[in-house]
């Protein structure tokens, strides 16, 4: 189970990654200004979607693990809520537990859109650099 969980966190992660790439190679046909505003505003929205569904499944992922382990959240003391642990989950449980306080996954969705956002840029910038210098050593 927790396997699972990783994995789609980690595409999820890769699919962040990627994604500007894919826009960039769309847009390849544009140039000029209209393609750099194209490309970031499709770029913001996809990185925006992206990060909403990476917080949401982080969030979503950690409550799917602590029922699958045999927390209960509703309980109103710390002994009952670990009561169905057994003891060699006991670390992990409370390892995911922690993780869980904190800021809501929707904040986290924010300022991890606003964290990453200037990948957006540097990718652009890469690929501009990219295509300059393999225009200049064609010809």
């Amino acid at each position: 189970m927790e396997f699972l969980t990783r994995c789609l966190s980690f595409l999820l992660l890769i699919g962040i990654l990627i994604v500007p790439f894919f826009v960039l190679i769309k847009l390849k046909k544009n140039s000029g200004v209209s393609k750099f505003f194209i490309f970031l505003i499709i770029s913001l929205i996809t990185l925006f979607l992206l990060m909403v569904l990476t917080a949401w499944w982080v969030n979503t992922s950690n409550e799917m693990l602590l029922n699958y382990y045999g927390y209960d959240v509703d309980a109103m003391n710390t002994i009952n809520r670990f009561k169905n642990v057994s003891v060699e989950n006991m670390e992990k449980v409370k390892e995911i537990e922690g993780n869980r306080m904190g800021i809501g996954w929707p904040l986290k969705a924010i300022l991890g859109f606003i964290v990453s956002s200037p990948y957006l840029l540097i990718v652009y910038l890469i690929n501009y650099i990219y295509t300059k210098y393999k225009i200049k050593a064609n010809g």
